[in-house]
């Protein structure tokens, strides 16, 4: 089936023409790349942010989703279009969660592992690809191989993180970890700045799950405050594990409202009101839903940007600069004025070794802004703040970075690209999408 039109990520930024080209059987797949003399990019379900997901050629498995579950040893072999829905569905109703996920759950498994997705709990449990045991990987040519830690290993270092460059995730084993219940017990915390904030940070690092709102429209003594969330799945609740999943309402922005609808003002208002509904060390038992995915309740949020969409910018500043950095930045961004409610700090752990895994042990930010053509000098100016301190920027969040502000601190950029130019040295066609040309990858 060929599906030919306009096409986005989730932030509808930016736009690109382009025909998706389904399979549903991986010998249709070996076949399409065995035979097409085009760039083609492997595409899920186009919940990441920006140009990563774009070609005029995006190949998408639309075979049935499979999940097997060995609940001896606590691990799931999937097929890479499986969501992290249809993962926990399939296997909380038997104790087991995935162990790291990201903001939504409507991510597919190869999506996951191509962008080495963090959680909230990175700091203790590390990254989506730190509990892949192996994945069957399609490569060029329209072969299949098998790729571990110890066995294809670099090419398995260059595909977690590697944005769907390396070849088409076709099946992964993944360790689970066991839970207890279907509810969080959630502790909030109060910051009244970014310094209460840190402090709140360094206090709880032992808690497996935490994550911060962070109010950008804050100044002065009340620059960087926040909300904390802290969590932990309840031990014992046997009543919420018997009613299985959430039965929470879904509604949803119904069409894309208008340009003026996210401004400095209605901002400004929504966060001072967001912040005093919450008091300082309040504990409730909330559904995994609330605390892990409360945007997914929120069917086509990104309507609330109008049709011009917005743009996500997430990066992560090393430990010991996070905080002074943090502050430059967080000031920039609140006398610009123009910032999204949506601004979400995050605690990492150290670094993994994949090529172009994005987490370093610090804080990872990220802000979206309403897209406009004023946002990207601002942009840039963070990037050179970003950069002046060793910190990263995010590719699956990215759709505007230049090349050399990108690259700078990916320690493992030459090999990847030298990764690269082999492979299409070797073959016909190759992996690109439109973020590819952009940085030069």
């Amino acid at each position: 089936m060929n599906n030919k039109k306009y096409h986005s990520g989730w932030n509808h930024f930016p736009i690109q023409y382009g025909k998706i080209n389904e399979f549903d059987s991986i010998n249709k797949l070996s076949k399409y790349f065995k035979k097409n003399k085009t760039s083609s990019i492997p595409v899920g379900n186009f919940k990441s942010y920006g140009d990563c997901v774009l070609n005029r050629n995006m190949a998408k498995y639309v075979g049935a989703k499979k999940i097997i579950l060995n609940k001896l040893k606590k691990t799931t072999i999937v097929s890479s279009n499986v969501l992290i829905d249809d993962l926990i569905k399939k296997t909380m109703p038997y104790g087991f969660f995935p162990p790291v996920v990201p903001g939504t759950k409507y991510i597919s498994i190869g999506g996951a592992i191509a962008a080495d997705i963090h959680g909230k709990n990175h700091h203790i449990n590390g990254s989506f690809c730190d509990h892949v045991i192996w994945f069957d990987i399609m490569i060029s040519n329209g072969s299949v191989i098998r790729c571990s830690k110890t066995k294809n290993k670099e090419l398995f270092r260059m595909t977690c993180g590697g944005m769907g460059l390396t070849g088409f995730i076709i099946r992964a084993k993944i360790k689970m970890i066991f839970v207890n219940s279907f509810s969080i017990k959630q502790i909030s915390y109060v910051a009244n700045n970014l310094s209460d904030l840190f402090q709140l940070f360094n206090d709880n690092q032992t808690k497996e799950y935490s994550v911060a709102w962070i109010d950008c429209t804050a100044r002065g003594n009340r620059l960087g405050r926040g909300i904390m969330l802290l969590g932990e799945f309840a031990k014992g609740d046997e009543k919420t594990k018997n009613n299985q999943f959430s039965k929470n309402q879904k509604f949803g922005i119904p069409f894309y409202l208008p340009d003026y609808f996210m401004n400095r003002y209605t901002i400004r208002v929504f966060n001072s009101l967001y912040f005093s509904s919450f008091k300082d060390k309040q504990e409730s038992i909330v559904d995994y839903d609330n605390y892990f995915f409360p945007l997914d309740k929120i069917s086509h949020w990104n309507r609330l940007y109008g049709t011009s969409g917005f743009i996500q910018y997430q990066f992560v500043l090393p430990l010991d600069r996070s905080f002074s950095g943090l502050k430059t930045i967080l000031t920039l961004i609140a006398n610009y004025g123009k910032v999204s409610p949506l601004a979400v700090l995050k605690l990492l752990g150290p670094e993994n070794k994949n090529y172009l895994s994005f987490p370093m042990k610090g804080y990872t930010l990220a802000v979206d802004f309403k897209n406009h053509p004023s946002i990207f000098p601002l942009l840039e100016k963070l990037d050179r703040i970003v950069n002046k301190n060793s910190g990263r920027i995010y590719l699956a969040k990215d759709s505007r970075v230049s090349k050399d502000q990108f690259e700078k601190n990916y320690k493992k950029i030459k090999d990847f690209r030298n990764y690269r130019k082999t492979d299409i040295q070797k073959n016909n066609i190759t992996f690109c999408s439109k973020q590819s040309y952009r940085l030069g990858l």
